[in-house]
């Protein structure tokens, strides 16, 4: 009896009661004290660096169209785009503008007052407490700036303050740029769903990237570092990168399943 009982332990099950049984059932933790969060509802965001607004054809479209035109290559990875003339744009910009999901925001770069670019929430599932951004479109003159960082930052804080439990940013899997830009901002790597869309004819790989909530507090803090008064000099240029911030963050951080 005692080796048909280890026999069937080391098989991973048990008998009880004349049936098999695992014993490597394994379940996830229970979510107590949580409630679905509100959709995205705000107006207006703002920071030291950038406004971020309801998408608004009449205010907006012109000077994101203009902004927009300098480089047609940042609108490779995206399903629509470019756009020939300013009528098919702001045609674009009156179909965005008055969905709820993607729900579309501008971003405002308060040095120059201009509207630089767009972002947005996405794939917003309340009842399980996860929203994605994306649909991100950044002009060349607000690349790499201080207020595309905020602007991404300020809707990641929106959306925890909300009581949201998953941030997502997807994309690519070839858009390099935006990988990097994902792990720089404190996004841990997923994986890859290969074919997982046709774009513009071409295969879509889409790499997936997650900030959780038991992420947030810590890089809520390297956010909130990198962007004080006192971490840009006299010119503006940063002291110390957001990267080397965050990425001690992503490092301690256990992969999905663990």
């Amino acid at each position: 009896m005692g080796g048909q009982f280890r026999t069937l332990l080391t098989a991973g099950k048990l008998r009880a009661k004349g049936r098999l049984v695992s014993n490597d059932r394994r379940l996830g933790e229970p979510v107590r004290g949580w409630t679905a969060p509100p959709h995205p509802d705000w107006q207006v965001a703002e920071g030291r660096f950038v406004r971020v607004e309801c998408l608004d054809p009449a205010r907006h479209a012109d000077a994101l169209f203009a902004a927009n035109r300098r480089d047609d290559r940042i609108w490779d990875y995206l399903p629509y785009g470019p756009f020939g003339d300013i009528a098919a744009y702001r045609d674009w910009v009156g179909k965005m503008a008055g969905k709820a999901d993607p729900r579309f925001y501008a971003l405002i770069d308060l040095g120059t007052g201009r509207a630089g670019g767009v972002a947005s929430y996405l794939r917003i599932d309340p009842a399980m407490g996860s929203i994605e951004v994306g649909h991100i479109n950044l002009s060349p003159e607000l690349q790499r700036t201080a207020a595309a960082t905020e602007a991404i930052y300020l809707m990641m804080r929106w959306a925890f303050d909300a009581g949201y439990r998953r941030f997502e940013w997807k994309c690519d899997a070839l858009n390099l740029p935006s990988r990097r830009a994902a792990e720089r901002l404190g996004f841990l790597y997923e994986g890859t769903f290969r074919q997982a869309a046709i774009v513009k004819g071409r295969n879509r790989d889409t790499a997936w990237f997650a900030v959780v909530d038991k992420d947030w507090p810590a890089l809520q803090s390297a956010f909130e570092t990198w962007l004080a008064p006192a971490n840009f000099d006299a010119g503006g240029r940063q002291l110390r990168r957001l990267g080397d911030l965050t990425a001690p963050l992503s490092a301690a951080r256990p992969g999905p399943g663990a």
